[in-house]
């Protein structure tokens, strides 16, 4: 699966506070939180976010509570994929349920720049910045999460294959 966009870079330690800050975690709509999504780190971000823009970050990116209302803003409002040195475990793991791909370049996360347009493979791991005409790599995803990520999430993953949950 090959992706591209501009990058919207952030730093270090983006907890999930400032990805979609506590206040609006009363409704669950996607379309409602991507509204707000980084409002208070970059309130130009939802204004001027595209569909299929990629956000990169430094080390840590996702931390502080678990929710899925922070990988699901930032899916909603147009984000293809995230980039980051590191992710918090449960941000790691609730964006793949979610469908929104992650992956992991601590070269690419200190030498992209915010603005850059960047392809990237999923498949391959393979990170280019068009702006600055250099190539970088990623930790590739691994072929089932490939395929989750291609189904939507782990929700659709799981209907597609004929798997219901037990009551």
């Amino acid at each position: 699966m090959k992706l591209e966009g501009r990058i919207w870079k952030f730093g270090a330690d983006i907890d999930t506070d400032a990805i979609i800050p506590a206040r609006y975690l009363n409704q669950s709509d996607p379309k409602e939180l991507a509204k707000h999504a980084m409002e208070d780190e970059r309130p130009e971000f939802i204004k001027e976010v595209k569909k299929g823009d990629i956000l990169l970050a430094e080390k840590n990116f996702g931390c502080g509570s678990s929710r899925e209302h922070a990988p699901l803003a930032l899916k909603a409002a147009g984000i293809s994929c995230i980039i980051a040195k590191s992710f918090a475990r449960i941000f790691f793991r609730n964006s793949f349920n979610l469908g929104l791909p992650l992956l992991e370049s601590p070269e690419a996360s200190e030498a992209i720049k915010d603005g850059d347009r960047v392809r990237v493979d999923l498949s391959t791991g393979e990170l280019f910045d068009l702006t600055q005409r250099k190539k970088f790599s990623a930790t590739p995803i691994p072929p089932f999460m490939q395929e989750l990520l291609q189904d939507g999430g782990l929700i659709p993953h799981l209907r597609k294959k004929g798997l219901k949950k037990k009551r």
